[in-house]
């Protein structure tokens, strides 16, 4: 004869059901979330973020710049942009005269 579980004891059932299926969810959204990321790294490496060509890399010192090979834009990595307002106002000139058409 099967004994029928106490209301108590279905909602028990019931809330672990729901937090395993709400886990498994979690994690195929990280790993969702992550391929997605890695695609669009793939994609948009080493491209304008303003028109889409492709950036080249420049050396600067100890900086690495890059700059469009189309809409000429300027483009820092985080940090640089701290170096370049540290500089001298010397080196800051020079800085942008290489970058000038």
């Amino acid at each position: 004869m099967l004994v029928k579980p106490s209301s108590k004891e279905e909602e028990y059932i019931a809330r672990l059901e729901f937090e395993e299926k709400k886990k498994r969810e979690e994690e195929r959204h990280k790993k969702m979330v992550a391929d997605e990321k890695k695609k669009l790294k793939e994609i948009h490496y080493m491209r304008c973020p303003k028109c889409g060509m492709e950036l080249i890399e420049m050396s600067y010192k100890n900086l690495k710049i890059d700059k469009c090979s189309s809409c000429e834009g300027i483009w820092l990595d985080a940090g640089e942009f701290e170096i370049v307002t540290e500089m001298e106002k010397s080196a800051l000139n020079k800085f942008f005269n290489v970058f000038k058409k």
